[in-house]
């Protein structure tokens, strides 16, 4: 029975969470299902990002919610339409600060490749003149921008193109602050490396958050374009009409569907792309020699593989995966919420989702994505379901039954944590895990 259930793993568990999804169809609504998929599959894209990293390198970052937002932020810059005025009221001063920010790091490099001695003072003088040279002209050129129409503008705007080109620029974005962090931080140990890429996030976050210039900061950017038609257009369609009353439903249900599995589309063909990918790169020579670098650093060295530069490598792919992820996510919201950013918070669920899943097998880290977000979701409406029920024959006004309802929306953490002390504790490789060759 046990070696029958191994054969068909991955099949059984598939089979298993679409079975979930379809439980939540039928108790539920249709509308609630197709939304909790979407998310799923962008849990999944932001999974594998994760697993690239851990499960190919061992690379403990905690970065994961900066590189998301990265992706967001490529997601609004691309597909937003430009703002005229706020280009013609700070255009300028902003290009001059980002002429002597670049100046300042060709400036840098030169020095360091020049100098032997007292080339660490020397470049770290440089890059803090250069800085307080650049806020000469981003301190005026941001006030300005940010005074054009700040209730509803007040930033510089994006390119106008259609908001599926952000999804790639997204990992662009996301890949190259990687690289700019991994080479600094990949040198530390990988608990070091995991409080180091957490207070990157941060600082990423921060920066976003209060450069209104850029994404109008914690005032939102709202109304993103859509790759999918808008439901009020497909609600006066007659084939989608006929639908509904095939279905037995209304046209605003129908429209709701259609749209959202418009998007499941666009995600699937996302998430089939990249495990497809990733697949290929795992089964490679490439991809073995990861593997023997996380599981053997210093014989990998001393075969003679630059290990700082593989890690690198990876770092910067799995971040790219997440920024791919992070501007799926804006897309589906049709708004950038820099708040909603919490990497205390969300950062944990990715990393429960790798370890459920499997890490270092990506087929687990696909369903590791789906299945933990899908818990994430039902878990709130499902505590209060319970609470409610356990409660019902106390007394209203019971302390008690009071404490245990107001208890029932910190079911989410709890199940979280729950969930991975039994997995670490009866399949630590996860449900999916990792396929050694003999």
């Amino acid at each position: 029975m046990r070696q029958a259930f191994d054969n068909y793993r991955v099949p059984i568990l598939y089979a298993g969470m679409a079975g979930l999804l379809i439980m939540v169809g039928l108790l539920q609504s249709w509308v609630v299902m197709v939304t909790i998929l979407n998310l799923c599959l962008i849990s999944a894209v932001m999974s594998l990002g994760v697993n690239i990293m851990w499960g190919y390198a061992g690379l403990f970052n905690f970065g994961i919610m900066g590189f998301a937002a990265l992706g967001g932020v490529a997601a609004v810059l691309t597909s937003m339409p430009p703002v005229p005025a706020a280009w013609s009221a700070g255009g300028i001063n902003l290009g001059l600060a980002a002429l002597s920010l670049m100046l300042t790091l060709a400036l840098a490099l030169f020095v360091r490749s020049r100098l032997t001695a007292l080339r660490g003072p020397a470049t770290l003088m440089i890059i803090f003149a250069g800085y307080f040279v650049m806020r000469v002209f981003l301190d005026p050129a941001s006030e300005a921008i940010e005074s054009v129409n700040a209730a509803a503008e007040g930033y510089l705007g994006g390119l106008g193109l259609p908001i599926l080109i952000g999804w790639p620029v997204g990992g662009l974005f996301a890949a190259s602050a990687a690289y700019v962090i991994g080479k600094v931080a990949l040198g530390l140990r990988s608990d070091y490396l995991a409080v180091a890429t957490l207070g990157i996030s941060e600082i990423i976050l921060s920066v976003i958050k209060n450069e209104d210039w850029l994404t109008r900061g914690v005032k939102n950017v709202t109304g993103l374009p859509r790759p999918v038609p808008y439901e009020r257009d497909l609600q006066a369609s007659d084939w989608l009409i006929g639908l509904a009353e095939r279905f037995g439903t209304d046209p605003i249900t129908a429209s709701t569907i259609t749209v959202r599995l418009g998007y499941a589309g666009l995600f699937l063909i996302v998430v089939a792309i990249i495990l497809w990918l990733s697949q290929r790169a795992l089964h490679s020579p490439w991809g073995r020699m990861m593997r023997a670098i996380r599981d053997n650093r210093d014989a990998a060295e001393a075969m003679g593989k630059n290990v700082a530069r593989r890690h690198l490598q990876v770092f910067v792919l799995g971040s790219a995966v997440v920024g791919i992820a992070g501007a799926m996510l804006t897309t589906l919201d049709g708004q950038f919420t820099p708040t909603s950013y919490n990497p205390l918070r969300y950062t944990f669920v990715i990393w429960v989702m790798v370890v459920v899943g499997g890490s270092g097998n990506n087929w687990g880290a696909v369903l590791g994505g789906a299945l933990i977000w899908y818990v994430w979701v039902v878990a709130e409406p499902a505590g209060r379901w319970l609470m409610d029920t356990l409660t019902s024959p106390m007394d209203p006004a019971s302390f008690l039954r009071n404490h245990l309802l107001e208890g029932a929306a910190h079911l989410r953490p709890f199940l979280m944590g729950v969930i991975l002390l039994v997995v670490l504790r009866f399949a630590p490789k996860g449900l999916i895990p990792e396929r050694r060759s003999r």
